[in-house]
């Protein structure tokens, strides 16, 4: 047992890091590439913290452990707008001046209602295309918004985060060194960095999953609550992360579409994983589950449409939500 735990352990500590230069090395590529900065932050921000759960339910449901792939995507997407929500609004006061609370959250709201469902009625292959349908439609969607070239706040901060991000790579502090003396990563840099991040989250999933099942078997634990407790918990740590570094750069705008945008790919990509790589599809999710995953999401939207902001009295009330929730669905 204390084997697994140790191994389970170290899948999730993998998975934080490859993950967080996964983002780096993606974000600073695309923009390397003149991809524009709102995609980068919605798409390619949103995509890379959302690998973890892609790939850890991906190997749950392919070992047929469909309980730790459920309940990861479900956890993760209560996590994002609890935990990690409700503590960057500790830090300080999440304000959204961007349009990104009328469109990229209502969309998002809307793909974890869909995947709510289509999880409470069981995954199969033909839910999974539905999923991957409404996926590209989703992505095609912001990507039109994008183009629209309205969410400037937005962009600002993506092309901040990709450029501190890239100082903090040196090794001594930016502003002591002299212009010269700065380090220019070459063109090839980046997409090893990337591709050698997502090689780290396939291993850190393969850990994590692993042993997360091997450890819910020996203490008669169902599976499910495995899944959206510790490896939910594990996959949501770069999305904190993440959001933490933004965050404390005032880059409000990048925290809230980061974790939003992180649940649509979690429930429209990440489901349709789970349906095409579970050899027997998967069986439904129980309802009690379900709701709180769609009302944690309509509580978030909700306090940040009251004044488009996040103050900490209202980070203090999700905090409240994911603590009395977790008990709910444990004795469930």
């Amino acid at each position: 047992m204390l084997t697994q735990i140790l191994y389970a352990a170290a899948g999730l500590v993998l998975l934080t890091f490859a993950a967080d230069h996964l983002v780096l090395g993606s974000s600073r590529l695309a923009t390397r590439l003149r991809i524009s900065p709102v995609v980068v932050g919605v798409v390619v921000i949103g995509l890379g913290t959302s690998a973890p759960e892609f790939l850890v339910s991906g190997v749950a449901a392919a070992r047929g452990d469909t309980g730790i792939a459920l309940g990861n995507i479900t956890g993760s997407n209560i996590l994002n707008l609890t935990l990690i929500l409700g503590v960057a609004a500790l830090v300080a006061r999440v304000a959204v001046t961007s349009s990104v609370i009328k469109r990229e959250v209502p969309l998002a709201v809307g793909a974890v209602v869909l995947f709510g469902f289509l999880a409470w009625a069981g995954l199969t292959l033909a839910t999974g295309i539905v999923l991957i349908v409404a996926a590209v439609g989703a992505l095609l969607l912001l990507l039109r918004w994008a183009r629209q070239g309205r969410n400037t706040e937005l962009a600002k901060e993506v092309i901040s985060y990709t450029e501190e991000s890239s100082e903090a790579d040196a090794a001594e502090p930016v502003a002591a060194m002299p212009a010269r003396a700065r380090w220019n990563p070459p063109a090839w840099f980046e997409p090893v960095r990337a591709l050698l991040g997502l090689a780290g989250v396939l291993a850190g999933a393969q850990l994590l999953v692993a042993n997360a099942s091997a450890i819910a078997t020996d203490l008669g634990v169902p599976q499910l609550i495995i899944g959206f407790t510790l490896v939910a918990l594990g996959t949501s740590l770069p999305e904190l992360v993440t959001t933490i570094q933004a965050q404390r750069r005032g880059e409000t705008d990048l925290v809230v579409g980061n974790l939003f945008g992180s649940n649509l790919f979690n429930s429209l990509a990440g489901g349709a994983v789970i349906a095409f790589a579970a050899p027997t599809g998967a069986q439904g999710a129980s309802v009690t589950l379900v709701l709180a995953m769609i009302l944690t999401g309509g509580l978030a939207w909700a306090l940040l449409r009251r004044g488009l902001a996040l103050s900490k009295p209202e980070g203090l009330i999700l905090l409240a939500a994911y603590a009395l929730i977790m008990p709910l669905l444990l004795s469930a």
